[in-house]
């Protein structure tokens, strides 16, 4: 045991490093829970009497030896890395940092919402989860519309039923329970449909719908709004065109095609080679619809709208897969950093 002492006494004394890692390891041999000094001591134990007095003083020394040799190290070790910081020039120029880049769906959303706005609506917003009344009932859905059916609809519970919602139309609904008009509104949000995902679809969408009623509210107001729009989104040599359709919540109910923006309205494979593109659904708002939120539908007139921002971020800046939108890769979202 004595020549395992003296051994590792000039084992330390001829120890040197320059790495924290190399150091910490020479900490661990020695000076660890299971380190050569520890068994020392286990072993020193069960030595003789008469062995103890030798063996004790150069135990010690072996500790000593140890720790001196550590701490003079980490000095050294720690007074070097301070050496390498250096210290800050206030009279560099500052280095501009690398700016992140705005969702093409953000950008597109802010700008329809800022037409509108020059307009007079107002934003308001509901929750996602929704009753059957909010989302069904309350809109003149009859109770065995197909909208209704799992395949069209997230059903979180039944009977009663609570649902993604499928549009937000719902939040005009809980707008007109809680206020007379006149209300011109616009509801962007995030709706769910039970649809398979693909370039052309997703389950979820973003999308932003328009309310305005007021008395002597007219399908030619609705008009004349849309073509503002599409001509400030879209450029002034935008056309519109509004064809006869059908919804449960509107009465007249119109699509609204724009001439293609991409090709100015020659044909291409957006258009499908017609020169025009759908981008919404409008009509005057039921009857049925006000009464069942408590406005007198003989006072009050008004129209509706519903457009989908995936739909018009695609015709600005042609994104040919939807999933897109979604998946947060870097390498697409740059392409907008400019649109910041």
């Amino acid at each position: 045991m004595e020549y395992n002492i003296k051994r590792h006494l000039d084992e330390i004394a001829s120890f040197s490093t320059t790495k924290p890692d190399e150091l910490e390891q020479f900490r661990i041999k020695y000076l660890g829970k299971n380190g050569i000094l520890n068994t020392f001591f286990e072993e020193f134990k069960a030595q003789a009497p008469q062995q103890k007095q030798v063996l004790g003083k150069l135990l010690n020394s072996l500790k000593q030896a140890a720790s001196e040799k550590y701490n003079t190290l980490k000095n050294e070790l720690d007074a070097l890395g301070q050496q390498e910081i250096k210290p800050l020039d206030l009279t560099l120029n500052a280095t501009n940092g690398a700016y992140g880049a705005r969702h093409p769906m953000s950008i597109i959303r802010q700008e329809i919402i800022e037409i509108f706005s020059r307009l007079g609506f107002t934003v308001t917003d509901g929750p996602e989860i929704e009753d059957d009344w909010h989302n069904f009932t309350a809109l003149n859905f009859q109770p065995d519309h197909p909208a209704r059916e799992m395949q069209d609809t997230f059903f979180i519970e039944q009977n009663p039923d609570i649902v993604l919602r499928t549009h937000t139309s719902s939040v005009q609904v809980r707008l007109m329970q809680n206020q007379q008009p006149p209300l011109r509104v616009l509801m962007p949000g995030r709706v769910y449909r039970n649809e398979a995902i693909s370039a052309r679809a997703h389950c979820f969408f973003n999308q932003v719908e328009g309310l305005y009623i007021d008395k002597n509210v007219s399908f030619a107001d609705l008009k004349q709004t849309l073509l503002y729009f599409s001509k400030e989104m879209f450029g002034a040599d935008t056309k519109i065109r509004l064809r006869p359709s059908y919804f449960p919540f509107t009465e007249p109910s119109a699509e609204m095609d724009i001439s293609c923006s991409l090709c100015g309205g020659k044909g291409c494979p957006m258009c499908k080679k017609t020169g025009w593109v759908e981008i919404l659904g409008c009509g005057m708002v039921d009857p049925n619809v006000l009464e069942n939120c408590h406005i007198d539908s003989k006072v009050y007139t008004g129209y509706a709208f519903g457009m989908g921002i995936e739909r018009i971020t695609n015709l600005k800046y042609a994104v040919k897969d939807l999933r897109l939108f979604s998946e947060n890769d870097i390498r697409f979202l740059k392409q907008f950093e400019n649109n910041i």
